[in-house]
């Protein structure tokens, strides 16, 4: 028993020092951004977010030479007119994707060599930026010296399929790499990112070969992050809580569907992935069955995990996060469940996203 008492101990230690140690980004004194800055939304079927997104976009204050570009990735909604009613933007038309690409990646690419801007915002459009987002993190970015910068964007959740899932993504990360450590180091594996809203200068984009070198990576935030890190560039996720949110699924299809697509991608590899599933369920599901069936220092363990939920909440400033954090183990059990069924659809060449059959 104290053994998984001390196991259960590490997502709280980790997220406790991360929580204290790891970037902000935060609004107050930013200042104006001199160099030129391209938006970059890639967009398939998002009729239900243009307005938001571009809306938020052209919001953005205290970069005076900024473009933002939207393309339109052969949508069958109603995208493409509704990014017309936009004066403000370029509205790009995506080409045929072609073989050994992923759709969102040759999207970004397609942004990119159409870009002119010394910084590149990568925005989803589900994320909505308030008006002094993309300056303050590049503010931020340039005070760390940093060629790039995550700034992980708040979690909305509303269903209670979200509520159990969604805030599970930020305390993964923080409850598991040392992050200011990472920063440091030149470890590909530590780098934590999300495209949500990542921004990189366009030097060490090119430099590194953007998204051409990561073409058919399902998890391109990520391995993009890995690469310019491999290239010698520096730079990590921050807190972007303040000047970000994004609500990424409306309902429980949507959520499964979206996590089944990358989850077998998530742990590099299926030693990976079960390695993991089983340290999930040591800490997140097996203390509650043991102190259910009558070990009381099993409690312990539980509420060693359930502080980090709460701690990871606070941080993010997530009150979804904190609803359901007593319901930890449940959403474990869903989270095991999800990276099996994506390894199960990959071994099947089943995986699918937006119309898309996934390599």
């Amino acid at each position: 028993m104290i053994f998984l008492i001390t196991v259960c101990a590490i997502p709280l230690v980790f997220t406790f020092a991360n929580s204290l140690s790891m970037r902000v980004v935060r609004s107050r004194n930013t200042e104006t951004i001199g160099d030129s800055v391209s938006i970059l939304i890639p967009m398939r079927n998002e009729a239900e977010n243009v307005a938001g997104v571009v809306n938020s976009a052209l919001a953005t204050s205290l970069i005076p030479h900024m473009e933002v570009i939207v393309l339109d990735d052969h949508s069958s909604d109603q995208t493409n007119a509704l990014l017309h009613e936009f004066p403000g933007i370029e509205v790009a038309s995506g080409i045929e994707l072609p073989e050994g690409w992923l759709g969102k990646n040759f999207a970004c690419h397609q942004l990119v060599m159409q870009s002119t801007g010394d910084y590149l915002v990568f925005v989803d459009a589900d994320v909505r930026l308030t008006e002094l987002a993309v300056a303050s993190a590049i503010s931020h970015m340039n005070n760390y010296a940093w060629d790039f910068i995550s700034p992980y964007p708040q979690q909305i959740a509303i269903t209670s399929s979200e509520r159990l899932i969604q805030p599970l993504l930020q305390w993964s990360w923080l409850s598991s790499v040392p992050l200011r450590i990472a920063e440091r180091t030149k470890f590909p594996s530590m780098v934590i990112a999300n495209g949500q809203f990542m921004i990189v200068k366009r030097a060490a984009y090119l430099t590194s070969g953007g998204h051409k070198e990561i073409r058919l990576e399902i998890l391109d935030d990520l391995e993009l992050a890995r690469l310019l890190v491999k290239n010698g560039f520096k730079g990590g996720v921050a807190i972007g809580s303040d000047v970000a949110s994004c609500r990424m699924y409306n309902n429980r299809i949507e959520l499964f569907a979206g996590y089944t697509k990358s989850l077998w991608r998530a742990f590099g590899s299926l030693f990976g992935s079960i390695a993991t599933s089983i340290f999930l369920f040591v800490t997140g599901v097996l203390p509650i069955l043991l102190a259910l069936s009558g070990y009381s220092m099993a409690w312990i363990g539980y509420f060693l995990v359930i502080l980090s939920r709460y701690i990871s909440a606070l941080r993010t400033r997530s009150i979804s996060a904190a609803s359901t954090a007593l319901l930890h183990p449940l959403s474990i059990l869903i989270l095991i469940y999800l990276i099996s069924n994506s390894w199960y659809r990959k071994s099947q060449g089943t995986l699918m996203w937006r119309g898309r059959t996934l390599v």
